[in-house]
């Protein structure tokens, strides 16, 4: 066992930051990430995520934490956590550059009886099968599962999630031997007052994890296939799901757009490893291409519906509600699609800063101004005003809610549509 835990995290974005923030309390830790810009705002207790609070930070980097972008600062380490991301390139193949660099870091660093451990989203056996060989190019002639050791817990943060934190969810853990299994269960279950899983092995693990977002997606796929099928039956979907939901085991998924850098992506990795075994992965894609073809559906039905050559308030352009992060948000195919069609489409979005999108102050707007305006991301922000907004339509103006979120609420005095 190793005594003194000195633990080295590898990229601080959404995963990387709570974790290192959460270990800082009972183990020497020590963050570190390629981006210069993203160290200088985390020391000065700036986390653009939006995950960690800026008084907690701050408290942190007082105490133990150590924020870094120079890896030589993890020299001293014995348990490295990667949790650097994975995407997916243009063909929708699994982009594993970052994965492949922090494994060039970190073979650079090791010592005998490291620990290395990663939570990044991969398919199964990616880290015995493309972590580990690159890992032992290293210039002590180190080799894994005899000089160090690998783990692998899979992620599970949820951006803007406020209570399902890293501090309160279950984890699952695994490990290469018992020595490995024996110390990560021990420092997550100083991280989380959840339960700490143990998976049978590392490759259950990466299993378990990449399959928790394909159940979603396919599940939104069916919800969203099903939208379609209420919009030509003049239905609401969501008055339908509140009838099918009084049954016990009903399973109540909502339909809309499906983006980020989860959901949206991980599907991929296991239809990839899928196809490798020579299965044809037919429902996963399928699933991926019914929440790919919802932008364009989404658009068609608004712009069937607006007059030709509208001025519209486009609301929302993140992935997903109360978060600043744009990666794979499918709002910007909307607005093309729209701006195609000649429409006038003046952005808003108040967690994104950005002067390339000339987004609109909403306080300089005059009342009357939009033939229409789309809800598509439903922020607290716009909840909490919508009032406010609503004064900005036409006396004939429409309201397209795409997520049904105030659908408790239509106004009889302008036209209202939802999924």
């Amino acid at each position: 066992m190793i005594k003194e835990k000195k633990i080295a995290v590898l990229g601080l974005g959404y995963v990387g930051l709570p974790l290192a923030v959460g270990l800082c309390s009972s183990y020497k830790t020590i963050g570190f990430d390629i981006s210069l810009d993203r160290v200088s705002q985390l020391l000065k207790g700036i986390d653009k995520t939006l995950e960690v609070k800026e008084t907690k930070l701050k408290n942190c980097l007082k105490r133990k934490l150590i924020v870094t972008n120079n890896f030589k600062d993890l020299k001293n380490c014995n348990i490295f956590i990667a949790t650097v991301p994975t995407p997916i390139t243009e063909s929708c193949e699994p982009d594993l550059k970052p994965l492949k660099d922090v494994c060039k870091t970190i073979s650079k660093l090791l010592k005998k009886r490291d620990i290395v451990v990663f939570e990044s989203t991969v398919y199964p056996g990616a880290t015995e099968e493309i972590c580990a060989p690159i890992l032992e190019k290293n210039d002590k002639n180190l080799k894994s599962g005899k000089d160090f050791f690998l783990g692998y817990s899979p992620e599970r943060v949820n951006p803007g999630d406020k209570i399902h934190t890293i501090d309160k969810i279950d984890k699952v853990i695994s490990g290469q031997n018992k020595m490995v299994e024996k110390v990560l269960f021990e420092i997550y279950s100083r991280l989380t007052k959840g339960k700490v899983f143990l998976a049978k092995n590392i490759k259950v693990a990466e299993a378990s994890k990449v399959i928790e977002n394909s159940q979603r997606d396919i599940n939104i796929a069916f919800i969203n296939e099903v939208a379609k099928i209420c919009n030509k039956l003049n239905i609401s979907v969501y008055d339908v799901l509140n009838a099918s939901s009084t049954k016990w085991n009903f399973l109540k998924f909502k339909p809309g757009l499906v983006g980020g850098h989860c959901i949206g992506v991980d599907p991929y990795y296991l239809a990839h490893k899928s196809s490798k075994l020579k299965i044809d992965p037919k429902v996963i894609l399928s699933g991926r291409k019914t929440n790919n073809e919802m932008p364009t559906f989404i658009a068609k039905r608004i712009d069937e519906k607006l007059k030709r050559k509208s001025k519209v308030l486009f609301l929302g352009l993140t992935f997903k509600e109360d978060v600043p992060d744009l990666r794979n948000s499918k709002s910007f195919e909307i607005i093309s699609f729209l701006k195609n069609k000649q429409h006038t489409i003046k952005l808003h979005d108040p967690y994104v800063k950005s002067d390339n999108l000339q987004l609109v102050n909403l306080k300089k707007i005059k009342n009357n101004s939009f033939d229409a305006f789309i809800l598509a991301v439903p922020h607290k922000f716009y909840l909490q005003r919508m009032d406010f907004i609503k004064n900005f339509l036409k006396s004939d103006g429409i309201f397209f809610d795409i997520k049904g979120k105030v659908s408790a609420k239509r106004d009889k005095n302008f036209n209202y549509w939802s999924l």
